[in-house]
């Protein structure tokens, strides 16, 4: 089959693994029973806008609700309140709605149900800093994250000890109502603990392990941070904390299941699909950099598929930061792909986050072929020194291949589809 559209064909692709994760459509399949008493809606992440107006589409019975987004991820409902807050780095908007989200679910009984609809980014929009801590520890130690290339799991359980809200506490607040969550998966693994740093869903996460990652990444936290992180009053719930017994947790979609979605689209165009894994992580360099050895080694020895083919995976790689350059972990990834491909014809890449944001400006990620690094060279960009400076963004934009698709209203982490023809 003959692609005359490398582009238009790729981004099917990553439209096609978005609808996989359509929350109306997930969440219809897992909906709780009803309660005798009231019915609260809380959540928080990058797509529980969109699931709370699922939601109440799918909901017959009366509701009430608080969930907070990114700003400009909101969407319509009638029942449930939408707050908008900062991400990637926590702001005041997100410090009152985690108040107000702590306060939804106070005074409730064993007769009333909560629902939390979570999905990836909940971390930074739910700061809520524990004991004497301010936000502006919070942000410190969210920036220390963002800039360590720590794994979101080891990410997340350093944030949990230093908030009253993370780490299974939101719905600790909520005994003895009961508590669905239903977790759209950004985290590599699909560990529900672990996306938005579990507020409803408790791990085994300990200060200890909190302490080790932040010694192995070489974080610099504020004084305070480190006091509190070494005391006991950091300590989150345990799973096995009697407030928990009647909890449920449902994974509702998931990179694993949009991968899958992702081959077949290609299939049904002609194309055959392999899928490396939905659980990469790494340095976003050197991840892109393996994948280019892949690539090539497929368009020119037709090894280890043959072509034509649709190299998938997902996962979510990580960025140390060396400078102060406009990008994202995929546009780094795609940046270190091109510059492996450089010159090799028949390889057209999209590397994408599926909430439609990478990094801190507008773009998902951006496409790359053999040509790109000419190309920009051709711009007056130099690939490599736009690498060295975490400048991915710049560079892409200079030859106009960023992939802007605008808010998707999921978050199932990173996409990454390579044709070889």
């Amino acid at each position: 089959m003959t692609i005359l559209d490398p582009k238009a064909f790729l981004t099917s692709i990553f439209n096609a693994a978005v609808a996989a994760a359509d929350p109306e459509r997930t969440i219809r399949d897992h909906l709780p029973a009803k309660p005798r008493g009231r019915t609260i809606v809380i959540g928080a992440g990058k797509g529980s806008a969109q699931m709370a107006a699922a939601f109440e589409k799918v909901w017959d019975g009366p509701i009430e609700g608080l969930v907070v987004t990114r700003y400009g991820y909101g969407a319509a409902c009638e029942r449930i309140e939408i707050i908008e807050a900062a991400h990637p780095v926590p702001d005041a908007a997100g410090l009152e709605a985690s108040r107000r989200l702590l306060e939804k679910v106070q005074g409730l009984t064993a007769d009333d149900l909560v629902v939390a609809l979570i999905s990836g980014g909940g971390s930074a929009l739910l700061p809520s800093p524990a004991g004497s801590l301010t936000l502006a520890d919070e942000i410190a130690v969210n920036e220390a994250l963002l800039a360590s290339g720590a794994p979101i799991a080891a990410m997340n359980t350093i944030r949990k000890h230093v908030s009253t809200i993370k780490g299974g506490r939101l719905a600790a607040a909520a005994w003895p109502a009961r508590v669905v969550s239903l977790v759209v998966s950004d985290i590599p693994g699909d560990n529900p603990a672990l996306v938005a740093s579990g507020p409803t869903v408790p791990d085994t996460g300990s200060r200890e392990d909190a302490l080790a990652s932040i010694v192995a990444y070489g974080m610099k936290l504020p004084p305070a941070v480190m006091a509190h992180i070494n005391s006991p009053a950091a300590d989150a719930p345990g799973p096995d904390d009697q407030r928990f017994s009647r909890n449920e947790v449902h994974l509702i979609a998931s990179a694993g299941v949009s991968l899958e979605a992702a081959a077949l689209e290609a299939k049904r165009q002609g194309i055959e699909a392999v899928i490396l894994s939905d659980a990469i992580e790494g340095e976003a360099r050197e991840v892109g950099g393996v994948h280019a050895a892949i690539a090539r080694e497929v368009a020119t020895r037709d090894r280890p598929f043959p072509k034509p083919v649709l190299i998938l995976s997902g996962g979510e790689t990580t960025v140390t930061l060396r400078a102060k350059g406009k990008g994202g972990r995929n546009s780094e990834f795609l940046l270190a792909f091109a510059i492996g491909i450089n010159g090799v014809q028949g390889i057209h890449a999209l590397a994408a986050d599926t909430d439609g944001i990478d990094g801190s400006e507008d773009n998902a990620g951006a496409f790359a072929d053999g040509s790109t690094v000419s190309r920009m060279r051709a711009a007056g960009v130099d690939a490599k020194a736009m690498l060295a400076g975490n400048n991915a963004w710049t560079a892409f934009n200079a030859v106009g291949d960023l992939f802007v698709p605008g808010p998707t209203g999921t978050n199932v982490n990173d996409l990454r589809a390579i044709l070889i023809r």
